[in-house]
């Protein structure tokens, strides 16, 4: 249920890019547990108006990724899918960082609030970037506890999912 603060700012277009290999991490070494990605939308769009949800995964090649790429898309959250890559040393890859920068800025002109759902802290200088040229609101939500202090006070707001785990976790 949207706050009391959030109804005075129902008319903010806001976009939501979700880094879920970061969240999922996050959960995991945490909690031992998922990613409720309901209570994700849900506290990300807080009673305003949502023009884009976007959730940003890598195929890995596991059992049911298919079927957890449907339930984001029931849930109402466009998928960005890019395949890990393996190399040859047999180091693996896989991230979104520049996908997840370059969408934000394209988008921010659409935009009054852009809730990165991430507690990546490369993602620091894009956060700056999108306050100061773009005016948007720059609201960050993750895990406090795996996320970094930097990128926590470059946000207008930071949400830490570890103050509501259960809204959050499952």
């Amino acid at each position: 249920m949207p706050s009391k603060k959030a109804s005075m700012y129902s008319h903010q277009r806001v976009g939501i890019f979700v880094d879920v290999q970061n969240l999922y991490y996050s959960a995991k070494h945490l909690h031992n547990k998922k990613v409720n990605y309901n209570g994700v939308m849900e506290r990300a769009v807080n009673g305003r108006r949502l023009i884009r949800a976007i959730c940003y995964v890598v195929r890995a090649g596991e059992l049911k990724e298919d079927t957890f790429f449907d339930a984001l898309k029931s849930i109402g959250f466009d998928i960005k899918v890019k395949d890990l890559q393996v190399y040859y040393s047999g180091n693996k890859k896989g991230d979104w960082d520049i996908g997840i920068a370059m969408d934000t800025i394209e988008m921010s002109t659409k935009l009054d609030v852009v809730v990165l759902v991430s507690g990546d802290g490369d993602y620091t200088p894009l956060v700056e970037h999108l306050k100061r040229r773009q005016g948007c609101k720059i609201e960050v939500m993750a895990f406090g506890k795996s996320s970094s202090s930097k990128l926590k006070e470059a946000a207008d707001e930071f949400i830490d999912m570890d103050a509501e785990k259960e809204k959050f976790v499952m």
